[in-house]
């Protein structure tokens, strides 16, 4: 392994080539500053170069999953309602194409460490070609990490994971060089988030047998998939420019919003009047477009169980199966674990060659060379292990660098009790290093492309303030850090989120903290407090 010292430093290293790197690096140049993004993939996208495995499909409506400049969607179509993992790659060739992008981005190339240098009030950053094993270190005023929620799978110990004789793959390492076949084979899903769900409907059609190896049961909604033709494309465009500015407006980047009335206003017959509506629109409508205490008061949300209990119920010809799937009282608050969308998923599990094992009361034992041990002793013989066992998610991709500043201290420690931030984009004692789309932002409670712009833009705004004025040092205050949590924890205290053991909270990861990752107060209140930061000249940091 060589190395070797880049002597020109750059204004901005942006880590991640996905939604918000790609966003920092557009905005930044235009702006004249020198900015260079590093990827460790192989191509653009974030999670949509890595998310290739059967089924992957975007759950945000095509039209709002993209950006929203007019030159940019003005003469893109997307061939369905909820496009493939495919079509959002082709989105982000296409907007390489329009903004050329990839001049300012090396691809193939990790970046390991970083260590800031206080004499120089600059990052040193250690990056790893990984096609040639070089390792050379770039020097930046700024560093912007845009690693995203989903940027480091997690799968869990298994006792024998090593043994196991045929193909195994995480859903977010699905191999990029060759099609893993489904068809004829024995495969074992362990999870059913979203990838999970995806993976079982494309696996069923053509499996000799798919089991589901299931903790928790997913409460996923209708999807009402369809195909977009060019005409239909070219009608819905007239009502984009309307759209896009008022995903702003709305809580969770999107183009619809909560109903601003609790659900017990309503008689019996209007909310089940409304509750049919939302599940007729289906996509995230009956979650992100329902009544505004749905996440806050648990009689309205037992309404809501009820009536998806129902819907789900009769699509499952088994009885035996409805405590599974669809049980009469549900493990959590319904919603407050990330819904999948799903197009048949229920309906698999009436195929012979589909089965479920419940792993609350029939734990794994172990992964054996021939499958996966159940603890009733049962061996489940399997061709392919599918791992849909999520990530490490939000601050797992940052704290997989090796961050330390001038005092030697470490970022993943300073984060090892639970995430601290202001304005959920800086951390005490880390100067000039941002990040966009991570903790205590909106970040997974809202629409990605939306998030990566709005939040995106004032980290623009701030960099380039900081570099006109000749500021060379920034740094997240204390007080500003503890501002900032205390408005996270009056906005969560009453909502229903703590009642389930998701990764909304950290609880999927072993010795993780269990805290609300995610900014609880929606992108216009959140937009409140960034813009409100800019107006008064950025109180939240100290600047030199």
């Amino acid at each position: 392994m060589t190395t070797s010292t880049s002597t020109e430093p750059l204004d901005v290293l942006v880590v991640g080539a996905g939604y918000a790197g790609l966003y920092q690096l557009d905005k930044l140049r235009k702006l004249g500053h020198k900015v260079h993004v590093y990827e460790s993939a192989d191509g653009l996208g974030g999670v949509w170069y890595w998310n290739c495995y059967p089924g992957a499909r975007t759950d945000s409506l095509g039209p709002m999953y993209q950006f929203g400049a007019e030159e940019l969607w003005r003469d893109w179509n997307f061939s369905e309602l909820y496009p493939t993992w495919s079509e959002v790659r082709d989105y982000f060739h296409y907007m390489d194409e329009k903004l050329g992008l990839s001049k300012d981005i090396s691809f193939s190339t990790e970046v390991k460490a970083a260590k800031f240098d206080e004499d120089r009030r600059r990052w040193s950053v250690e990056v790893l070609d990984k096609s040639t094993g070089e390792t050379r270190t770039v020097l930046t005023r700024h560093l912007v990490l845009c690693t995203g929620f989903g940027s480091k799978p997690y799968t869990p110990d298994f006792p024998g994971l090593d043994t196991f004789e045929g193909e195994a793959y995480h859903t977010a390492r699905w191999p990029q060089d060759r099609e893993v076949s489904l068809a004829g084979r024995r495969i074992g899903v362990i999870g059913n988030g979203a990838s999970g769900v995806q993976v079982m409907q494309e696996s069923a059609k053509v499996a000799e047998h798919v089991t589901l190896f299931q903790r928790t049961p997913m409460f996923a909604l209708p999807m009402r998939q369809k195909p977009m033709s060019d005409d239909e494309n070219a009608r819905d465009k007239h009502t984009y420019a309307e759209r896009m500015s008022g995903r702003l407006n709305h809580f969770g980047g999107l183009d619809f919003d909560f109903i601003p009335r609790s659900a017990l206003d309503d008689s019996d017959e209007e909310r089940r009047a409304t509750y049919e509506r939302l599940w007729a629109e289906g996509g995230f409508k009956p979650w992100l477009g329902t009544y505004n205490d749905m996440f806050f008061n648990p009689e309205t949300n037992k309404t809501f169980y009820e009536f998806w209990r129902e819907k789900t119920r009769a699509r499952i010809d088994k009885p035996e199966l409805w405590e599974l799937l669809a049980p009469t009282e549900p493990p959590h608050p319904w919603g407050v674990k990330r819904p999948s969308l799903e197009q048949n998923y229920y309906d698999l599990f009436n195929q012979d060659n589909v089965g479920i094992v419940d792993l609350r009361s029939n734990a794994i034992e172990s992964i054996t060379p021939k499958g996966v041990r159940t603890a009733d002793g049962v061996e489940h013989e399997l061709d392919l292990l599918v791992f849909a066992t999520g990530f490490d998610a939000v601050s797992g991709g940052i704290t997989a660098i090796d961050i330390c500043n001038a005092k030697g201290e470490s970022f993943a420690d300073t984060w090892k009790h639970g995430v601290h931030t202001a304005l959920g984009a800086a951390t005490t004692g880390f100067p000039n290093l941002m990040f966009v789309y991570g903790p205590q932002s909106p970040s997974a409670f809202c629409n990605g492309p939306t998030a990566a712009e709005a939040q995106g833009q004032w980290v623009v705004e701030f960099i380039d303030h900081l570099q006109k004025n000749n500021l060379t040092r920034v740094e997240a205050t204390p007080e500003a850090e503890q501002r900032w949590q205390e408005q996270i924890d009056e906005i969560a205290a009453p909502a229903l989120f703590s009642e389930a053991k998701s990764w909304y909270m950290g609880a999927n990861i072993p010795g993780k903290k269990v805290q609300l990752l995610m900014y609880p107060g929606g992108l216009p209140a959140y937009l409140a407090n960034v813009n409100e930061s800019a107006a008064n000249g950025y109180p939240e940091f100290a600047l030199a």
